[in-house]
């Protein structure tokens, strides 16, 4: 079973292999494909009633007798595989992340890092994904991304996520199997409401670095005499605010 994310936001627009065959015309295929005995070779292909994307046939052992396939070597499989579950773990207050992306810093990754991390900013309108566990009665704090639309998946636990907008939040419970969409610039949290962890895959439309800036951060970056002003509160009472930890 897979999970699939793709980079568009229109209908997807997908083409198998057999679609395209039965689609040209029997003498063109047979012009470009060359087999033995021409286009009456190509006659005896019949379209089956089934989508063969979805049914594999009854008897698939008595039509392939060899499915094996070389190994690719590393340096190339890592341009497009990446261990995301054996990856590091970057633990927060309430939760930990598993990324597949692009750092502009590279210090610090192995060579399988390195070279996913190349390779999803070498590609146009590519994805970063990410696993996010948020420990029971966690909390994933009011956040937004500058740069990317963000879609999530549970995949266990059950839990709240809240869209902040413009005088209004709107809160919404979260369970196995459901989709969530927060788009580019809109603030958002996730928290957790069982008494076990609540774990979704995450996916960002960038193969940039992500850029995020959390509500601690921009609290914390605001002079308190500012937040004096906007709050009609003395400027001493924001010393009460814990520094967050690096």
């Amino acid at each position: 079973v897979f999970l699939l994310f793709f980079t568009t936001h229109e209908e997807l627009q997908t083409l198998d292999v057999d679609d395209a065959f039965f689609s040209t015309p029997e003498d063109i295929a047979a012009r470009a494909l060359k087999p033995q005995g021409g286009v009456n070779f190509i006659r005896t292909f019949k379209k089956q009633k089934e989508d063969q994307a979805i049914n594999l046939p009854p008897n698939l052992d008595q039509l392939v007798q060899n499915a094996t396939y070389a190994q690719s070597p590393d340096k190339l499989v890592w341009q497009y595989f990446y261990n995301l579950k054996g990856s590091a773990e970057y633990p927060f207050p309430g939760g930990i992340f598993q990324w597949a992306r692009y750092r502009i810093n590279g210090t610090g990754l192995n060579e399988t890092e390195k070279i996913f991390s190349e390779s999803l900013n070498k590609h146009e309108n590519t994805l970063t994904l990410a696993t996010l566990r948020i420990f029971s009665n966690g909390l994933g704090q009011p956040h937004f991304h500058f740069n990317a639309n963000e879609m999530g998946y549970v995949i266990s636990g059950c839990g709240q996520a809240g869209v902040i907008l413009s005088g209004v939040t709107a809160n919404f419970n979260i369970g196995i199997g459901d989709v969530i969409f927060f788009p580019v610039g809109t603030q958002h949290y996730i928290k957790s409401l069982c008494d076990e962890d609540l774990f979704l895959i995450l996916a960002y439309s960038t193969g940039n670095q992500l850029e995020t800036l959390r509500m601690n951060d921009y609290f914390h970056a605001t002079a308190d005499h500012i937040l004096a002003q906007l709050f009609f509160k003395k400027q001493a009472e924001f010393k009460k605010f814990p520094k967050a930890a690096k």
